[in-house]
């Protein structure tokens, strides 16, 4: 942590607030230094489904910008990024029905599968909503609360998504954005408002979901200085939005730049001016927090799925070794990106030779492997190829993650040397509110995307053949595991 001494011009907090924890930054909207950070976990359960205390989340909001000290308490603006996808109930009295599920819980795979065939099939929604839902969306996860805990259903008198929640607990309104809205289910992309067909079907009041705040609106002001937070009554609070779009501001994404995010799920995105509509669901044609496109894929196994294979080995993470005929599917958790919600890891080619760190490699092949046979359907097709891949995440500083992406892509990969780009690019956005620039203009001018250039290698085509071929003639096996 550090403190503002010396800073005179304006400060913003930028809040990201992950599946694992809650951290934000007091920034400087003149130069983009961050003069005071905090961090507080959270809890996630791990039995039948992953969910999370939102009650825990604002304890965490409050112990970290406690930690900010002064920095905080002199902000003019305040904005919230947030986990994707997650379903928060509130009852009557703005409190938590139950736990929130999470973007990671897969429980409404059978839910999803029926919305799409309900609706027409896979490029109906595509056409429509940008994206097809699967078990990781909201409309999913309430469609299976409605089958599962109907009581939970009947006490519900708001419906929010995680970054929506705490921005409420700031303004006591009801809002969200148009990139956190898109990830939903329920709004659609080819007409930028909430589906009533589609909430007739699930059963939703569309009374009950928060007021879509535009690019550059201003969501509301701090209703209350009541000792709880440092930030004074009146305070301004930005639209906020999901964490991928929140990183893509603190980027300052320009189209046709891909970026690769290595962190409890892989993502794989870029900013576009063209609304995207993939038949197939592997890109998911969110907005952007700023009025274009964010297409995106997603996995739900990464860092640490391969930490666990790492654990289960007794290796370090980094004790990677080239060769051998190993391969490795490292769908622990079930995945999204191939669509096998009910899938458990697999292990082929395991010979008497195979070593330890052959087998830690071959999962981390495995991980990067469906993001990068994403990419192409992410980026359009005019898109320059030489423009280096953007590596973040909690990941992108591991060498063995670094090296994997180099040679499975062949690309160019720059890694940023900012760490927390989901609450800089909320820092961002609360900072656009006070100088009226563009926040992804703010983040370029910040310069947050500088790190070092790594010079592109050989594609190596042959491991990409063998995962390939092993997830083809796999994955009935898989998803019947």
């Amino acid at each position: 942590m550090s403190t503002a001494d010396g800073v005179d011009g304006p400060l913003v907090v930028g809040i990201d607030s992950s599946t694992q924890s809650t951290k934000a930054l007091v920034v400087d909207v003149a130069t983009g230094a961050v003069v005071a950070s905090g961090q507080a976990p959270h809890t996630v359960t791990s039995g039948a489904g992953r969910e999370s205390d939102p009650d825990e989340w604002y304890t965490a909001l409050r112990t970290a910008l406690a930690q900010c000290g002064d920095a905080a308490r002199r902000a003019s603006a305040v904005s919230v990024g947030g986990q994707q996808h997650g379903l928060v109930t509130l009852d009557a009295q703005g409190r938590p029905v139950r736990p929130a599920l999470l973007w990671n819980d897969v429980r409404s795979a059978p839910q999803a599968r029926r919305l799409v065939d309900e609706l027409g099939g896979a490029k109906a929604w595509a056409e429509r909503f940008g994206s097809v839902p699967g078990a990781s969306f909201t409309v999913s996860k309430w469609a299976w609360l409605a089958e599962h805990e109907p009581e939970a259903v009947r006490a519900t008198a708001a419906v929010r998504l995680p970054h929506d929640y705490l921005t409420g607990r700031l303004t006591g309104a009801g809002t969200t954005d148009r990139g956190d809205a898109s990830g939903t289910g329920w709004w659609a992309s080819a007409t930028e408002a909430y589906d009533e067909d589609v909430l007739g079907r699930v059963g939703l009041d569309p009374a009950l979901l928060p007021r879509v705040v535009g690019p550059g609106e201003v969501a509301g002001t701090v209703h209350a200085a009541d000792g709880e937070l440092p930030f004074a009554k009146g305070t301004l609070v930005a639209a906020g939005t999901g964490d991928n779009a929140a990183a893509a501001l603190g980027l300052g994404l320009l189209p046709g730049t891909p970026v690769l995010s290595l962190g409890t799920s892989g993502t794989v995105y870029a900013v576009s001016r063209r609304r995207p509509t993939d038949p197939t669901g592997t890109v998911a044609g969110f907005a952007d927090a700023r009025g274009d496109w964010l297409p995106l894929a997603c996995t739900l196994n990464c860092t640490l799925a391969v930490d666990r294979i790492a654990a289960l080995l007794g290796l370090d993470r980094e004790a990677v070794e080239r060769g051998g005929t190993a391969t490795i599917l490292p769908y622990l958790d079930g995945e999204r990106t191939p669509d096998l919600p009910h899938a458990s890891g697999l292990l082929t080619g395991l010979r008497h030779d195979t070593t330890g760190g052959q087998l830690l490699q071959a999962a981390y092949d495995g991980a990067v492997h469906a993001l990068l046979g994403a990419l192409d359907r992410v980026l359009d097709e005019d898109a320059d190829r030489s423009v280096p891949l953007l590596l973040i995440g909690g990941g992108a500083r591991g060498t063995a993650w670094q090296q994997t992406v180099r040679r499975l892509s062949g690309r160019a990969v720059q890694v940023p040397e900012a760490r927390e780009l989901v609450a800089l690019g909320a820092a961002a956005q609360a900072a656009g509110l006070l100088t009226g620039e563009d926040p992804a203009a703010v983040a370029r001018r910040w310069d947050t995307a500088r790190g070092p250039v790594l010079d592109p290698v050989e594609r190596d085509e042959a491991t990409l053949r063998r995962i390939s071929g092993v997830l083809s003639g796999g994955a009935p096996l898989l998803e019947g595991a």
